[in-house]
């Protein structure tokens, strides 16, 4: 491979700073910055977002041990991340590209060890940063993951998870990371029998962070007709996370929970006793069948493997499948040794997945002497939490919280067996589990249909039909021979009344979940697709495999919702004015989409609308035939190009075109000759003054040179797009079309054939600017640039016209004629300049006033903390003054201050390197009122406390290269200063 014209020296730095940081000592790659720093803000200056991206995402999946410090770790990681993935976008699918981004790191960081994968991961991410919706999509597709809404408003959701506490693999703050990369909205997480709360504070701040709605249930199983059925207790009514934790901390609740920690230590010995038989008794009989040592698994390798997780049978099966791989890989090879005499036993052996191993290798009914922890005959050792009837169980539940959800799983359960709890339960069941991807998955599901039919008669109070479905089921068991049950049914019948009145008042809900932990068969979430963009239902039909539909369907509700600006815009304002006209009421107005469940009621039939957002895979083996073969060709595509040899292929592949077309139709040499150059000239510059204007990158207020504001890969693309259009309008068009085929030149009808001329390479203009992911309002102001840009053709016709005469050429038309295409040309580029000039406008000034909208609200943010520490004083007054605080509080506002001093560094940073952050500075200034301004003013004045600041950033603010902000801030910040209150009095006087 030549890898000279693969890949990018960004991409190979990219790699080396991650593995720099993958293979530092921990403690010393954990470099952090303040999370009150913008990403667009001053620690630009000292480290990039990729870099910033890589120590978070590190942190993130170094963190794993379960704790307070760590935790605190993980947290600050996930809101450095967030910001920064949310702020790296640049095309308009801001949030997926986000989900993207998050994505791609994390798997760049799990790639450690494999060069040409991780080289990829980074060339990935850096055209996804700058990338069209085009390359985002594709992106998601590779991921299996949904595009969604960018107004995330989908149904999206997961009732049931769990994380590494307790089945799962993921910490809290690495599930919630996931959950959002997977476009979650909320989710319910189950925790067994106990919760600490140190686990419940860092999940709900994971939650916070990036913006999901997160509820925190116990889950109990007891015993119920020879198997376990499942309650999910989910405590509500709480005004906030710190009532929850406070919560947490009830002597009824700590009691229980210390019971089921009973339950979790006992079920910890069955389990360890498990794996003692294993040791001594199986691994022996395994080891002499296959002819290969296998080691012991001690219980200190099993205990770490599940990472302060609950030990089960489900985790053994797993640990036991990763420790005996490598005894697989020996004993397959003996196996492929022996040719087709081997083949079957190979087959068994590639198809051993831990589920299999659970069966084969931990089971009582294969090994009658192996201890069976999951025997549903409760032993008499058991904890009494584990003996506990259901019915002692609701009661329990209910006494100890007034508000709360109880989720009854039907998995395993009959309609019989679910009425029969109902009816125990004394209506403290709040919701069925009327789906789970697990049980559905595993064929557990056995009578979701007529669980269904029951809830619905009940919801809807017909009397009639449950008593019919009673007698139904006492029937049913009576026919089976259970007698006793059956008679149970008759008493049910008997004091059917208050069952069905507290359901006909109380409606019993639906829940839905995955059970979800993080392994491969299928993943966490759930959503509605009816609630999803078209373009990704589509591809999730697409990609849907024969007999994996989800049989649920719940019925949707979509609104609509208007509402006045609060700021309007000049334009909003034009259109109110219209809004009288009948059906135009809402001219004027800002809109927004809200997707809403239009009952509880989810409806089982044979093909649904919700769709598993982690999808459904399929197992493909351990891999044991491919351990001796070649791995697959790592040759890059296509794709991997280095962006020099990219860009000059596309520039080739325009010019190619451009010149023969004019050097073949023309037959003035300089059009002949040069019609190429000239056509590409108008281009190119036109681009470059475009990219600078739009940024204002050729102010004096800005310190970023204006070459910085043009892009090379987007000019590059300009005259690709370009150089084609000279073969459709001249050689198609002008010549073979208007020339040949109707006798129609220049000459003759000179408005007709720049009109065609323009209204063609409008409509061409405007298809390669939707494929290249440009902003909706260029591409369909290029449908309107043809009628501009014909006037404009006739002007430049006639001004060279008249040129032509006056320097004494006797018939213009030798050279008007062959020149129609570039004339056309420079008029449909001088129109796109506007067009597409003030389009990159307002994408530069949606970003601005998204940075300034985040930075301004964590300023009011501190001042309300300050204000509330000091109620007598002026407090911000004080702080941009030297001495600042003193006394008893003193030592309490240095965080707030040291908040002040970032925010207003960020803001300094934004004025004078960020593309139209003055222009987004003044809206937000004029939008505010005039006490909102004077604190935004006041607040600025911590940088005149020069060695407070100075000092800040030689201990380390944002690191230990801080000598080109420190340079920064000592150079600019007086002018900043002076500047930004300038600013603020001309807001105050233009709302006078």
């Amino acid at each position: 491979m030549s890898s000279s014209i693969y890949f990018d020296k960004q991409d190979k730095a990219i790699l080396t700073l991650v593995n720099r940081i993958l293979e530092s000592p921990k403690g010393k790659a954990d470099r952090l910055f303040d999370p009150n720093l913008h990403p667009h803000g001053i620690e630009e200056l000292v480290a990039s977002p990729v870099e910033r991206m890589a120590y978070a995402v590190v942190n993130l999946l170094r963190n794993l041990e379960v704790g307070g410090g760590q935790a605190e770790d993980r947290l600050l990681a996930l809101q450095t991340l967030y910001d920064e993935v949310l702020n790296s976008a640049h095309s308009a699918l801001r949030r997926n590209t986000a989900r993207v981004l998050m994505q791609i790191m994390k798997d760049m960081v799990r790639s450690h060890g494999d060069h040409q994968a991780q080289l990829r991961l980074a060339h990935d991410f850096r055209r996804v940063v700058h990338g069209t919706p085009r390359i985002v999509r594709r992106m998601l597709s590779r991921y299996h993951l949904p595009e969604m809404p960018e107004d995330w408003n989908q149904l999206a959701f997961d009732d049931h998870v769990y994380d590494v506490n307790t089945k799962g693999r993921k910490t809290p703050t690495h599930l919630i990371m996931d959950a959002w990369i997977k476009g979650l909205r909320s989710l319910t997480v189950a925790y067994e029998y106990a919760l600490d709360p140190e686990v419940a504070r860092e999940i709900m701040r994971a939650a916070e962070i990036t913006g999901i709605t997160v509820r925190i249930g116990l889950e109990f199983q007891v015993p119920f007709y020879g198997h376990f059925v499942s309650f999910f207790w989910i405590p509500r009514g709480f005004s906030s996370n710190e009532d929850f934790l406070s919560f947490l901390h009830e002597p009824q609740l700590e009691e229980l929970m210390s019971k089921g920690r009973e339950v979790l230590a006992w079920r910890k010995e069955k389990i360890l006793k498990l794996l003692d038989y294993w040791n001594t008794v199986v691994r022996l009989k395994i080891s002499e069948e296959w002819d290969v040592a296998i080691p012991e698994l001690s219980a200190e390798t099993f205990l770490t493997f599940c990472r302060g997780g609950n030990p089960s049978r489900q985790r053994l099966a797993e640990c036991l499948h990763r420790h005996v791989l490598p005894c697989m890989q020996v004993y397959a090879k003996k196996l492929m040794q022996m040719g087709e005499e081997g083949e079957q036993e190979l087959e068994r052996l590639d198809n051993l997945t831990p589920d299999v191993l659970m069966d084969a290798w931990l089971s009582s009914a294969i090994f009658p002497d192996m201890p069976e922890i999951s025997s549903f005959d409760v032993p008499a050792d058991a904890p009494q939490l584990m003996r506990m009837t259901p019915k002692e169980l609701t009661r329990q539940l209910r006494s100890i919280a007034g508000g709360y959800r109880l989720v009854l799983g039907i998995t395993d359960l009959s309609r019989a067996d679910v009425a029969e709890l109902l009816w125990e339960s004394e209506g403290a069941v709040t919701h069925l589990e009327i789906f789970n991807m697990k049980g559905w998955i595993d064929g557990r599901m056995v009578d979701m249909e007529g669980i269904a039919r029951l809830q619905r008669a009940l919801n809807l109070g017909l009397g009639p039909r449950v008593k019919q479905l009673l007698q139904s089921m006492a029937e049913d068991l009576k026919n089976k021979g259970e007698v006793k049950r059956s008679e149970k049914f008759l008493s049910i019948l008997g004091d059917i009344h208050a069952l069905w009145e507290h359901y006909r008042h109380t409606p019993l809900k639906s829940r839905l979940g995955t059970s979800s932990v993080g392994r491969r068969t299928f993943g966490m979430g759930l959503v509605l697709r009816d609630t999803l963009p078209k373009r990704a239902q589509s591809e999730l039909d697409r990609k849907q495999m024969l007999g994996t539909d989800i049989p649920v369907f719940s019925p949707v509700e979509e609104h609509i919702i208007y509402r006045t600006p609060e700021n309007p815009s000049i334009w909003q304002c034009f259109l109110s004015m219209f809004s009288f006209l009948p059906g135009l009421r809402h001219l004027g107005m800002e809109s927004r989409r809200e997707w809403r469940f239009s009952s509880d009621y989810f409806r089982i039939c044979k093909k649904g609308n919700l769709v598993n957002l982690g999808g459904i895979s399929l197992f493909h083996g351990n891999n044991l035939r491919r351990e001796n073969q070649q791995t697959q060709n790592d040759h890059p595509s296509l794709f991997y190009l280095n962006t020099n040899v990219m860009n000059f292929l596309k520039v080739l592949l325009g010019f190619i075109p451009a010149f023969f077309s004019f050097y073949c139709m023309q037959e003035w040499w300089v059009l002949a000759w040069f019609g190429a150059f000239i056509w590409f000239g108008i281009t190119g510059i036109r681009n470059v003054l475009q990219m600078v204007m739009t940024a204002r990158g050729a102010s004096r207020g800005t310190l970023v040179h204006w070459t910085k504001q043009v892009s090379i890969p987007r000019l590059c693309d300009s005259l690709m797009y370009t150089g084609i259009s000279v073969l459709l309008l001249e050689v198609m068009v002008r010549v073979l079309l208007l020339e040949v085929a109707m006798g129609v030149t220049v000459d003759e009808y000179p408005l007709f054939v720049y009109t065609v001329l323009n209204c063609v390479n409008a409509l061409y203009i405007f298809s390669h600017n939707i494929f290249r992911g440009f902003p909706r309002q260029a591409a369909i102001g290029n449908i309107f640039r043809s009628a501009l840009s014909i006037p404009m053709a006739s002007l430049y016709d006639l001004m060279l016209r008249h040129f032509l005469l006056g320097i004494g050429v006797a018939d213009p038309a030798i050279y008007l004629v062959p020149s129609a295409a570039i004339i056309s040309k420079l008029a449909s580029d001088t129109v796109a300049a506007l067009i597409e000039g003030y389009a990159d406008g307002q994408v530069n000034l949606r970003m601005r006033r998204w940075d300034y909208a985040s930075k301004v609200e964590k300023v009011f943010d501190c001042y309300n903390r300050l204000e509330l520490l000091f109620p007598q004083e002026n407090a911000l007054r004080k702080i941009g003054r030297e001495g600042g605080f003193s006394g008893e509080n003193a030592q309490k506002v240095q965080d707030i201050e040291r908040a002040f001093v970032v925010n207003s560094l960020d803001l300094m940073y934004f004025w004078f390197y960020q593309p139209r952050a003055q222009e987004a500075l003044w809206q937000k200034l004029k939008s505010m009122s005039e006490p909102d301004r004077m604190v935004l003013a006041r607040a600025q004045l911590v940088l005149s406390r020069e060695h407070v600041v100075s000092q800040m950033l030689v201990d380390g603010l944002l690191g230990k290269n801080f000598s080109r902000p420190l340079a920064f801030f000592l150079d600019k910040h007086r002018l900043y200063l002076r500047l930004f209150l300038r600013l603020c009095r001309k807001a105050r006087q233009s709302g006078l």
